[in-house]
């Protein structure tokens, strides 16, 4: 075991490497596009609020691995072609993005109406309201929400090893296929997953303590 290990090392760091690469990028795209869309959900404006709605029921009902199989093989029937990891990071940003987007939109009904009345009274806009006010204050109560959507995001990672994108998952595929060490190699993968989890969860407590300092 300890050979194959030493021999297949560099092949599984890769996949560690590109793991929390797609992880990264994903959730930070989740968390943009979700805020962006939260902020649909609560407009004034009645055309922007059904296009929120509408994104977030189509997206939070699409099955992830789904999502991947369209957006890898279906979106270059119509000539767009993206690379696997772009695939992967897309349809992960997508799904979670409307997870992300509720999460914001509780944080945000959360904050006490007259802060946003106080924000009008000082002749702040709708956009600068959220902005300068409400946001700032809802962080507070979204921090735990988005670490659950960043540790869901680290582990759907995994499914992107169905459209062969080289992260832990698919390299542990692999290199199992060509050892003979199925178990091994994903009892370890396993294992490096719960670690991410682990220090995402443990990242999201300090924040939130630091959070709630200021309160």
């Amino acid at each position: 075991m300890i050979t194959v290990l030493q021999d297949n090392l560099g092949a599984l760091w890769q996949g560690v490497l590109t793991t929390l690469a797609i992880t990264a990028l994903a959730f930070l795209s989740s968390v943009l596009l979700g805020t962006l869309v939260a902020v649909f959900r609560v407009s004034p404006i009645p055309p922007l609020r059904l296009v929120g709605a509408v994104y977030v029921e189509i997206f939070r009902n699409i099955p992830l691995l789904a999502l991947l199989i369209l957006v890898a093989y279906g979106l270059p029937e119509v000539g767009i072609s993206l690379s696997l990891f772009t695939t992967a990071v897309l349809s992960l940003a997508l799904v979670s993005a409307a997870f992300a987007c509720e999460t914001v939109r509780a944080g945000i009904n959360g904050v006490p109406v007259g802060q946003a009345e106080a924000a009008r009274a000082l002749g702040l806009t709708f956009t600068q309201s959220l902005a300068r006010v409400i946001l700032p204050q809802a962080l507070r109560t979204m921090v735990q929400p988005l670490v659950n959507i960043f540790i869901g995001v680290a582990l759907g990672s995994s499914l992107a090893a169905a459209v062969s994108v080289g992260e832990l998952t698919y390299q542990a595929q692999q290199v199992g296929n060509r050892t003979a060490e199925a178990m091994l190699l994903f009892g370890i993968s396993a294992l490096v997953y719960v670690v991410i989890a682990l220090l995402g969860g443990g990242l999201g407590s300090v924040l939130e303590r630091r959070l709630a300092v200021r309160r």
